[in-house]
């Protein structure tokens, strides 16, 4: 593999660092096979999302691949790239913004021991004063990492996400309070009524499906604050090469929903080891105007949550009015920081400002801010 280049060896851990595209095209198969062994790792860790968004966002000589290997197997993986921010050489995840859940992918087997092994490694390799991962879920291995890191380590508070019973939706509302049970009932009369068609999108037809569902996301954001990089040909380019992928390994699916034969929604929903997620969808204001579109994306996601017995359907990131009103359980994620060196500490206390200074302007200008996340 000639991007990489042999690092530290420490009780049969030999740590390898990949700083070109090149050599993540080569790791198709040792990725999947590490991604099966990693209970904690999340399809915005697989091997399909990374490679389609470095392919598309990633910049040369910028990543920062560290390959954990024992007697000559994978068994960790650090998907990083290099930035510089606050004058501080800063590791940020492969996958971006665009990734609801970041985090590094550690076999099961390893356990404390093996995250001891690559601190180590992580500490001897030169070049980088912070690793900055902003969306760690409770359980992730980053989290674990954290808590046995030699150096400076810091946690912040990050995005909340709100989570159902991966159980049918009507057992869910048995769950809701009478007044809002009555509501989606209601809604869900009127959508039998319509005679709405689900079907679920076959790996060839992803690329067509998902330009459908950015055009009908687009229309349906139309005169709103949209995320601004849910409209750019880049994010249609990353998400219909990771879609098509994860659909065929059967972690995530694509569904499409027609009236009267017409299509008016789509929705891209991933498909973790211990959840399902909702990702992204898009819907023709016609729908909208007509039908409870949450109550009838969540149906059709949480009948197969169920089906795949995955325990809960997560919202992903986000508590915004229309995901609360369904009085899931919050999870919040965190933002993960270790740092070594004076430069990581005055990084780490940046990043605590900046988010006390976001959380002020939520709480006295809540739309100013959200348009300032939009933008973002």
């Amino acid at each position: 593999m000639r991007a990489a280049r042999p690092g530290t060896s420490r009780a049969g851990l030999t740590l390898r660092v990949v700083k070109e595209g090149a050599g993540l095209a080569a790791l198709s198969a040792e990725w999947a096979d590490l991604y099966a062994r990693s209970s904690a790792a999340t399809p915005f860790q697989s091997y399909g999302w990374l490679s389609s968004w470095w392919r598309v966002y990633g910049s040369p000589g910028r990543l920062r691949l560290f390959l954990a290997y024992r007697d000559g197997r994978l068994v960790a993986a650090a998907p990083l790239r290099l930035e510089h921010r606050l004058g501080c050489r800063v590791l940020t995840p492969v996958g971006g913004g665009q990734s609801d859940f970041t985090d590094i992918v550690v076999d099961d087997a390893e356990g404390d021991a093996g995250l001891r092994d690559l601190r180590a490694g992580l500490l001897a390799q030169p070049g980088w004063d912070v690793i900055d991962l902003p969306e760690a879920r409770p359980g992730a291995a980053i989290r674990r990492l954290a808590e046995t890191w030699d150096g400076r380590a810091w946690t912040l508070p990050a995005s909340t996400c709100l989570q159902l019973p991966g159980r049918p939706i009507e057992q869910v509302l048995d769950g809701l309070n009478s007044r809002r049970a009555r509501k989606v009932r209601a809604a869900l009369r009127k959508l039998d009524a319509m005679d709405v068609s689900v079907a679920a999108v076959e790996p060839d037809r992803v690329r067509a499906s998902t330009a459908e569902l950015l055009r009908l996301h687009a229309m349906q954001w139309e005169s709103r604050a949209i995320n601004t990089q849910h409209t750019q040909p880049s994010f249609m380019e990353h998400l219909a090469g990771a879609a098509r992928t994860l659909v065929a390994e059967k972690h995530a699916a694509l569904w499409e929903y027609r009236v009267d034969g017409r299509l008016l929604a789509c929705d891209f929903t991933v498909i973790g080891k211990d959840f399902v997620g909702g990702y992204l969808y898009g819907a023709h204001p016609e729908l909208r105007a007509r039908a409870d579109l949450v109550t009838m994306l969540l149906r059709t996601n949480l009948a197969m949550t169920h089906r795949l017995g995955r325990p809960v359907l997560s919202l992903l990131r986000g508590d915004e009015p229309h995901k609360a009103k369904w009085e899931g359980e919050a999870l919040v994620n965190q933002r993960v920081l270790l740092g070594r060196g004076s430069r990581s500490a005055a990084y780490a206390a940046m990043a605590g400002v900046r988010r006390a200074g976001g959380e002020l302007l939520k709480r006295r200008c809540p739309r100013l801010a959200e348009r300032v996340a939009a933008w973002r």
